[in-house]
């Protein structure tokens, strides 16, 4: 089923109608590429049509495209950002940004902002940009972000040296750009509560993930949310449900590590802001192993949601979305990823 059936489902499921809240909280959506016509990658890659057609609306006046730092100085000041505010992350410094995504989001106008993993441009590796190139990157104004040296599954590693892997990325940073990155991340977006104490210790200003939702202000500044995009998950139908989503505001996400190492499944929970709780169309879905999980979802008290997984997540990443119906034919959209040691 396509995103927008399950979505339309959702609604027509719970007799959900448009319904505007009486306050409405400001987000911005974060999105997140990897590759450019690499099309033996399709986990990953992007088609070029696929991105000219995200440019094309973009560019339209309906939306604003700013630099990533600029989302986290109005999460910070409390400054109210303007309606379908968008961010541009890539991750991982392949060489197809240089030759194919640089030139497109240079004419658009856009800023973007690359997490770059060390070691690979470090070896020389043809499928992957050099340090001349990234520098001239840097020097035309695209934001450069630490995305590790080795680009590991973080949570299976002690500490000390996942710390070793930002600090040792960092260091290379300042040898070969002369700055050191405030803005971090997560190797495929796994985290763990201990790793984002360490990154928000080590003076980052954010960190992000995965996990699909709109990021607003009271979000953890060390795990925010992106939009993944690829072949698959590209296409316009669901490009524009996410240009357009709203943030889903809630507190007290419970399980709130994303790594799960006893509870499994989790008891995932949230509470909605009170100017949701009366909103119809409230509906999640949880995925893992390459399917979808069944659940129960349940209300306790007026704002506080519930859901229940029928089995336990595999090993691996896995994730939970919940949407609900917003005005204007958009949507709310908040997810989270977890992640299962194989151990």
């Amino acid at each position: 089923m396509t995103m927008r059936r399950l979505l339309a489902a959702a609604a027509l499921l719970l007799g959900a109608a448009m319904w505007t809240p009486a306050i409405a909280a400001e987000g911005a959506v974060i999105l997140m590429y990897h590759r450019f016509a690499e099309d033996e990658y399709p986990s990953t890659n992007i088609r070029l049509e696929q991105l000219d057609a995200h440019i094309e609306m973009l560019r339209s006046d309906d939306f604003n495209v700013v630099p990533l730092h600029e989302i986290i100085d109005a999460f910070e000041s409390g400054t109210a950002l303007p309606d379908r505010t968008v961010a541009i992350t890539i991750d991982d410094a392949f060489r197809s940004i240089y030759e194919h995504a640089w030139p497109r989001f240079r004419e658009a106008g856009f800023p973007f902002t690359v997490f770059v993993a060390t070691e690979l441009v470090d070896r020389g590796h043809a499928n992957y940009m050099s340090w001349d190139q990234i520098r001239e990157l840097h020097a035309a104004g695209v934001t450069i972000g630490n995305h590790s040296v080795s680009h590991p599954h973080m949570p299976d590693m002690d500490i000390v040296d996942v710390r070793r892997e930002i600090v040792t990325a960092q260091n290379r940073f300042e040898q070969e750009l002369g700055m050191r990155p405030d803005l971090f991340a997560y190797p495929y977006g796994e985290a763990s509560g201990d790793i984002a104490e360490l990154v928000r210790e080590l003076g980052f200003r954010a960190s992000f993930g995965q996990h699909s939702a709109v990021a607003f202000p009271a979000h953890d500044r060390h795990y925010l949310p992106r939009f993944a995009l690829n072949e698959t998950f590209g296409g316009m139908d669901r490009f524009t449900l996410i240009a357009n989503a709203r943030p889903m505001i809630m507190s007290d996400v419970s399980p709130a590590d994303p790594t799960l190492r006893t509870m499994n499944p989790p008891p995932f929970g949230f509470t909605l802001d009170e100017s949701l709780v009366d909103a119809p169309g409230l509906n999640c879905f949880a995925y893992a192993g390459g399917g979808q999980i069944d659940l129960t979802m349940q209300r306790l008290g007026p704002d506080r949601v519930e859901v229940r997984l029928a089995k336990a997540f595999p090993p691996g990443r896995a994730r939970i979305n919940c949407t609900m119906p917003a005005d204007q034919g958009r949507w709310r959209w908040f997810g989270m990823q977890y992640y299962v040691p194989a151990r």
